[in-house]
């Protein structure tokens, strides 16, 4: 129905008509009667167009349930906070009666994600939209001409007050394309799959194509590995891997929490990313990025991220996430734990699994303690503020962020290793974080019963045998620099603030980057030398000192000068030449390692063998 002729007046009054009193009819009960289903059909047959061809058939509405459906489609998926409005790529929105004669129905748009329609006493109706899907990530659609993949809140459509009823979708592919699915498929109908609730639905990606698939079993469930894209990925090891990921993961738990379990991958030129998901994950990362074994450690720590999610936070959630609002934002400050934590478990659990080494346990945790203390935005932003501010900030990063924002992520991981800690201190390795996970499985997960922040902490207490008043205040809602060496000292280790004053760079406080040929300041220190002289995220590098210098140059150049030093930076400035006088400060540290304490009592290489394994003094050197 165009727009002309919803304007028309008499469309206007008949709408007004049945619209009286719709919020009071909206609350109103309207259960569905057992006949009742919801039926989806996606078909592709021009994927170079991007567009998904989605119908929607509605069955099985009595006489006398109210004459108005309404539909909504989510602005948010779960696993990714931000709202995203996916309504934004319909298109081509129709409705007919669900008869032979396919009669026009009228429909209207109340607001961005929610369309109504006059059902006008008719008992089946058929919907049909198309969606464009050309954003290649975990938590979008994607659509060309070798495959196809989607999220069911990206792209479905959900009745209100019938989130609970099953659904089934069908899908029409491409001669040749297979489904890769974790939902079960309907017995004698092709390519045809049932979604207990809208919920499953959301949470059950697709993947469309000829891709290819591995099967292998853990702990006598059927797995499947499916990728999608071409690189130098070696399925045989990563399936090995992967394996042992998941034994370790279902030994701390005690047993896996599924049926079945589907690990979808993408292999793009730039990607990187996940999203967990009950029986699946969504992977995404560099097609040639498993040969060098840095990039491959870190795509292992992707996959045992996303398994880990499985318990925390598919399962093991926040209160604010017990029952998803698919329309709005669903506000909680316990993200910290839900990813953090999750973080925090992705570095340790390929250890644990034997993929790597201590020492690559090691230098990974540096690098994660470097990234944190290099962060401006620590001193800015409380950790409980962040997972608040989710919504708005982390997904959202500017030239000003490094300034102004922490990572729930990358804090929530520091602040979830002190606890691991602090417990396992108390305890002499008997206790650890990982009680903590079970003891919130058995408690919360189990039921997928949402916990609150008050309650978090008291299961945290309990196994740590400790009031944690303090340590939660100054750690989530405080800004001061957590004390690593407090936590680290009883396991004979301390933190080393290195690098950058040996180098003997002298610190400007600026980030420049080589873009389209163009040398562009893409971040600014708060206080540094480089914003203290005028100088802004968004000009573009010139000149120092009257000569052209480069990006990857900078550094090199700034080793010609020592603290205190006066340089001319030339920069344009939205177009503007300008010439900046720049005041050199002394070198900044840049690099953070956990190394051994000298001479560690016996207690202190007692209690790291009880956690790490390994004798202290193997680290050593």
């Amino acid at each position: 129905m165009n727009r002309e002729e919803l304007e028309s007046t008499a469309q206007v009054e008949h709408f007004q008509l049945l619209e009286t009193d719709v919020k009071q009819e909206m609350t109103a009960s309207c259960s569905a009667p057992p006949s009742f289903h919801l039926r989806y059909q996606v078909a592709m047959p021009e994927p170079e167009t991007h567009l998904f061809e989605v119908c929607l058939q509605v069955k099985g509405w009595q006489q006398g349930v109210r004459s108005l459906l309404d539909l909504k489609m989510p602005v948010w998926t779960p696993g990714s906070y931000l709202v995203r409005e996916y309504a934004r790529h319909l298109q081509d929105f129709t409705v007919v009666a669900g008869d032979r004669t396919e009669t026009p129905l009228p429909w209207r748009k109340l607001s961005k994600n929610h369309w109504q329609i006059d059902r006008q006493e008719r008992e089946s109706l058929t919907i049909r939209y198309r969606i464009y899907a050309n954003e290649l990530s975990v938590r979008t659609n994607h659509l060309d001409g070798t495959h196809g993949y989607f999220n069911g809140a990206a792209l479905f459509f959900y009745v209100p007050g019938h989130e609970r009823q099953s659904v089934q979708v069908t899908i029409v592919p491409p001669v040749g394309w297979s489904v890769s699915t974790p939902l079960p498929t309907v017995e004698g109908y092709a390519n045809t799959f049932e979604a207990a609730d809208f919920d499953t639905l959301v949470d059950s990606p697709f993947e469309i194509g000829r891709h290819d698939v591995y099967d292998f079993t853990v702990l006598d469930k059927p797995h499947q590995l499916a990728v999608w894209g071409d690189g130098n990925l070696e399925p045989e090891r990563l399936i090995g891997d992967i394996q042992k990921l998941i034994q370790v993961e279902a030994d701390l738990f005690g047993g896996l929490p599924y049926d079945r379990y589907l690990f979808l991958l993408h292999l793009s030129s730039q990607g990187f990313g996940g999203l967990e998901h009950k029986s699946a994950c969504s992977l995404i990362y560099q097609r040639f990025g498993f040969r060098s074994k840095d990039k491959y450690d870190r795509f292992i720590q992707l996959v045992a991220h996303e398994f880990f999610h499985l318990w925390n936070v598919k399962r093991i959630r926040p209160k604010a996430l017990e029952v998803f609002d698919y329309e709005q934002e669903n506000y909680t400050p316990s993200l910290w734990f839900s990813e953090g934590t999750t973080s925090f478990y992705d570095l340790v659990i390929p250890y644990r699994a034997g993929i790597y080494d201590l020492r690559t346990y090691l230098v990974a945790l540096n690098r994660e303690i470097t990234r944190f203390q290099m962060t401006p935005g620590r001193t800015v932003q409380p950790l409980s503020e962040s997972s608040f501010d989710a919504w708005i900030k982390l997904y959202r990063a500017d030239a000003n962020s490094p300034n102004s924002q922490m990572s729930y992520y990358l804090k929530g991981e520091m602040v979830s290793l002190l606890l691991d800690l602090l417990i396992r201190e108390r305890h002499g390795n008997r206790r650890s974080l990982d009680d903590v996970m079970r003891q919130l499985w058995e408690q919360f997960g189990k039921s997928e019963v949402g916990f609150t922040p008050a309650q978090l902490q008291q299961v945290i207490e309990a196994v740590a045998e400790t009031d944690l008043s303090n340590f939660f205040e100054q750690a989530l809602h405080g800004t001061d620099d957590l004390p690593f060496d407090a936590y680290l000292k009883p396991f004979g280790l301390r933190l080393l603030a290195d690098g950058g004053v040996e180098d003997g760079v002298p610190y400007l406080g600026l980030m420049a980057k080589t873009e389209y040929g163009r040398e562009m300041v893409k971040f600014v220190e708060t206080a540094s030398p480089a914003q203290q002289a005028g100088i802004d995220a968004g000009d573009e590098l010139l000149a120092l000192n009257g000569l052209r210098v480069s990006a990857d140059q900078l550094t090199e150049r700034l080793r010609d000068f020592r603290a205190g030093d006066r340089l001319q930076l030339c920069v344009f400035h939205q177009d503007e030449l300008r010439s900046c006088t720049v005041t050199l400060a002394a070198p900044r540290i840049t690099r953070f390692q956990v190394v051994p304490v000298e001479q560690p009592s016996r207690s202190q290489e007692q209690n790291f063998l009880g956690w790490l394994g390994v004798p202290l003094a193997s680290i050593r050197g």
